[in-house]
């Protein structure tokens, strides 16, 4: 989710050669990716009609959901984070849908009032949950990545 401009995707057909497949979802058009296990989905997570594409295009669960989603940043610090901390919650709510027991969930959030909040939701769902900061990630900038490992569901 959050797959514009295709990075993600790229990286990911990678991962799975020819025997997985990767569903990319963005609201803005990507290029496409001429192989016959990638599909790409141009929708909201916030809308049903989106999450119910989402389940049928998957083949099967899924073993990992990546989400790269990120609001269009006001300059406006709290509302940024509280938009951005949102987008999370619905990726988490779009993971905990679709993923398969055992499976992860890698997804962006930005360091602010919220975010320990949101960790804490993961928790719920994760046997193992880790803040990860890319080192491609500049040092001031305020943006980290929760990594969910082996989905259970809520107790």
């Amino acid at each position: 989710m959050g797959a514009a401009p295709g990075g993600w995707t790229q990286a990911a057909r990678k991962l799975v050669e020819e025997s997985g497949f990767v569903l990319a979802v963005d609201l803005k058009p990507m290029e496409p990716v001429d192989e016959s296990n990638v599909r790409t989905i141009i929708g909201d997570i916030a809308e049903p009609q989106t999450i119910k594409d989402i389940h049928e295009f998957l083949p099967r669960s899924a073993d990992v959901v990546v989400s790269d989603v990120s609001p269009n940043v006001s300059g406006i610090w709290e509302l940024d984070n509280a938009r951005q901390i949102d987008l999370a919650r619905q990726s988490l709510r779009v993971a905990a849908s679709v993923l398969r027991y055992g499976g992860n969930f890698f997804v962006k959030v930005f360091q602010g009032s919220s975010t320990n909040s949101f960790i804490d939701e993961v928790r719920q769902h994760f046997s193992f949950v880790k803040i990860v900061k890319p080192r491609a990630s500049r040092a001031k900038s305020a943006e980290l990545y929760v990594l969910g490992m082996n989905y259970r569901k809520r107790a």
